[in-house]
């Protein structure tokens, strides 16, 4: 008996504070007050609005070209991630004495390499991935 009282007083103080919340946000919005041209900071100076959009454009371009430079670098890393798990994976390679750097498609191969058919199949294996265009060879055949 108690419990059902005690959830029917909790049920009306949440409508009434719905329709309370909701009659406060309709008569804001018809009190005909007209925007001011500035808006108060948490300083308690006024802001101006055209400052702040600007500043706030400015952010936005610099946060877009930061994204863009970040998905560069993961594209890169791709890159060469998937030429080094070919040299990796194959068996003709001495893929840990490989150094592979990528940069907008363009690969370059550094180290050593025990024979002139490493060397190939390296220069082959870098060439035929998907996002090269091109590939700088500064491998050393010992």
């Amino acid at each position: 008996m108690i419990r059902n009282l005690a959830r029917t007083v909790l049920l009306i103080v949440i409508v009434v504070a719905i329709a309370a919340f909701f009659i406060g946000y309709r008569w804001s919005k018809t009190s005909g007050a007209a925007e001011p041209d500035f808006s108060v900071g948490t300083t308690g100076r006024a802001v101006d609005v055209d400052d702040a959009r600007h500043a706030g454009a400015v952010i936005g371009e610099k946060v877009g070209e930061a994204a863009n430079q970040a998905q560069r670098i993961a594209s890169n890393a791709a890159l060469t991630a998937k030429i080094k798990s070919k040299m990796t994976l194959d068996d003709t390679i001495e893929a840990a004495d490989i150094n592979v750097d990528s940069s907008a498609g363009v690969v370059t191969l550094r180290g050593s390499v025990s024979s002139l058919a490493e060397h190939e199949r390296a220069l082959q294996l870098a060439r035929e991935t998907d996002g090269v265009t091109s590939v700088v060879d500064q491998l050393v055949v010992k």
